[in-house]
């Protein structure tokens, strides 16, 4: 057997290949434009708080201070304020993902099973809940007759399930064969035993999805809780961070040389947001390959 091979073959698959490394080539570096802009104000933020006042004041924009102080880090601890925070957002934490994770996992395999009676109604109620909700005013009558104003509950209860994220979960739990929970089902395991045993076991890569999701939402909760909270002493950290923002505003103070200076400054600003994302920082690298999975996972079957 002889295989024959033109010059026109050739001439095809070289012009094929260089296309490819050429494409390669364009594709890097966007990649490294795009990260380069994600980058560049990250290391400008971290900068300034390493900077000075009357270095930032003189140069807005920097990578790099010339005199790196950790002043800027040293007045946020000082203040104290940032540990209550940190308190009460991992409290938020601990409390509400597993509440989060409950109620979306019992109702995302609930509605993956529409073969009862309105279960097509209730998913397509819940996703009316997507473009409508009561309102800022109903939620606080709710929370006011329950009798929860000022307490962290009212945070935590009023955020229980994300209907984005169980709509995502609902659809990876269709994707799991039908005749698994048959065959349990026949084995006697009834649907809590069948939910915690055979599905949550194959569901791994959705359930880190949304236990990041969720995580950071609960991590970022400050809106809930300017509403609802009203002592300083349980303010969560993103609400604290927003008071420093206020406060740099409004306060101001004279130096030596009587030139005006912001005494709470961008910098002390900027501090706290970086230790607002250390937690994060460090949850993310171990959740990122089933984040990635469960992501494209759940939204190729619908």
């Amino acid at each position: 057997m002889y295989l024959f091979i033109s010059k026109d073959m050739v001439r095809y698959s070289m012009i094929k290949k260089q296309g490819f490394e050429t494409l390669d080539i364009i594709i890097t570096i966007v990649l490294l434009f795009l990260t380069a802009l994600i980058l560049i104000p990250f290391l400008n933020i971290l900068a300034i708080t390493l900077a000075t006042n009357r270095e930032y004041l003189n140069t807005r924009f920097f990578l790099f201070p010339r005199s790196p102080t950790f002043e800027n880090y040293i007045r946020i601890i000082e203040d104290g304020r940032i540990f209550y925070g940190f308190r009460t957002t991992l409290v938020y934490v601990i409390l509400g993902v597993p509440l989060n994770l409950f109620l979306t996992v019992t109702m995302a395999y609930g509605l993956s099973r529409l073969n009862f009676p309105g279960g097509k109604f209730i998913f397509f109620a819940i996703l009316i809940t997507l473009l409508f909700n009561g309102g800022i005013i109903p939620m606080y009558l709710l929370m006011m007759q329950l009798g929860l104003i000022g307490s962290i509950w009212s945070v935590i209860l009023i955020t229980g399930i994300n209907t984005f994220l169980m709509i995502i979960t609902r659809t990876y739990f269709t994707t799991i064969p039908d005749s698994l929970i048959e065959s349990a089902k026949i084995d006697g395991a009834g649907e809590w035993k069948i939910l915690f045993k055979v599905i949550l076991p194959l569901s791994m890569p959705i359930i880190a999805t949304i236990t990041l999701f969720y995580t950071v939402d609960r991590w970022n909760e400050w809106f809930f809780s300017m509403i609802f909270i009203r002592s300083n002493f349980i303010i969560p950290l993103q609400l604290f961070i927003r008071n420093i923002a206020v406060d740099s505003n409004i306060l101001t103070t004279i130096n030596v040389t009587g030139d005006e200076e912001v005494r709470i400054a961008d910098g002390m600003r900027m501090a706290s947001v970086v230790l607002s994302m250390i937690p994060i920082f460090c949850l993310f690298p171990f959740l990122q390959r089933y984040f990635v999975k469960g992501v494209m996972i759940g939204a190729i079957k619908a």
